[in-house]
């Protein structure tokens, strides 16, 4: 009998190892951790720090911006900046969806200044989905909000379609069944979506999120109604228009949110319904007593935020521009 032409096959305990091998091979490169880019990229830290500081100084108002942009990319399909992609004449993009396009310009100038310091010093090694989830938790604290780990690893989405995150994103104008299936619907639960809801304590919003419910919704404040009128009154032809969210400490990360809600302080419709439905009332009044326990939760929320449907390994890419796949 003429000899085989194929090789031997390996023993059984080889293909074991080899199999190992590789498993463990994607474990590691699927892990995320807090000192991912130790030995990569060992300024990391340091350019990150001073660039959420320096833009900042210059433009306070980037830290809400940055936690909502971070919200904005998490929620509908993980955290893996696709809301950071620009359109092309082939493709609309996420940012671009309606529901993205009162986004502030400043989170996305600030991505980009630091993926920029970060290429020139680790080129193709940080992704802009790490950058952007850093740099939520540095402006955060930077505004007297809790500190909380950010673990590291993940890579950047190819892909950013408008159309993917319909309906995946709350809008004002939800009640509060709407919005309890929507955060159900990513896994968190109704205390998280309370606390999550307390970053309205720093930020704006657009009167024409607002001013038609003014008139209609009796849980309003009577004087703070009028104030709102007054301060609204041309968003018709001026739709840059905007009111603080917490008119008490608008620019400090505290728990005075939940203590303005029972007083008919609350700007949009989704902020009354959070005191106003039995369901959430309880967080809401938990809160408004104890600053403590709001920052435990909310640290705790925007960690689990943070890592949902990421993307590891060979499953996203290192993007060189944030805002286009490569």
């Amino acid at each position: 009998m003429a000899p085989s032409s194929r090789p031997p096959a390996p023993p059984s305990s080889m293909v074991l190892v080899l199999l190992f091998l590789s498993s463990a091979a994607l474990l590691c490169e699927s892990r995320l951790s807090l000192d991912y880019y130790s030995k990569t990229c060992p300024s990391f830290n340091k350019i990150m720090q001073e660039t959420v500081t320096n833009k900042q100084i210059t433009s306070p108002t980037t830290a809400a911006g940055a936690l909502r942009l971070l919200f904005h990319d998490c929620l509908p399909n993980g955290c893996d900046g696709s809301i950071l992609i620009s359109s092309t004449a082939f493709n609309k993009a996420e940012r671009d969806a309606d529901i993205n396009l009162s986004l502030p310009g400043d989170p996305f100038d600030l991505i980009v200044r630091a993926k920029t310091a970060l290429e020139l010093a680790c080129p193709n090694t940080v992704s802009c989905s790490d950058i952007l989830s850093v740099a939520a938790r540095d402006l955060l604290t930077m505004l007297g909000g809790p500190y909380y780990n950010v673990y590291l690893g993940r890579k950047d989405s190819r892909l950013s379609s408008a159309s993917l995150i319909e309906g995946k994103l709350p809008k004002p104008s939800m009640g509060m069944s709407q919005l309890i299936n929507l955060f159900a619907s990513s896994g968190f639960t109704v205390q998280e979506m309370v606390a999550l809801s307390g970053a309205h304590t720093i930020g704006f919003s657009h009167c024409k999120e607002f001013s038609s419910n003014i008139g209609n919704d009796t849980h309003y404040n009577p004087r703070f109604a009028q104030a709102l009128k007054q301060a609204c009154a041309d968003y018709p032809k001026n739709p840059t228009l905007s009111v603080f969210n917490d008119i008490m400490t608008p620019n400090k990360f505290d728990n005075l949110y939940y203590q303005n809600l029972p007083k008919g302080l609350g700007l949009l419709e989704s902020d009354h319904g959070l005191y106003n439905d039995p369901r959430t009332r309880p967080f809401v009044e938990l809160y408004a007593k104890d600053q403590t326990k709001f920052f435990q939760d909310f640290a705790k929320a925007m960690q689990k935020l943070s890592v949902y449907g990421i993307k590891t390994g060979r499953r996203g890419e290192i993007r060189r521009r944030c805002d286009a796949v490569n």
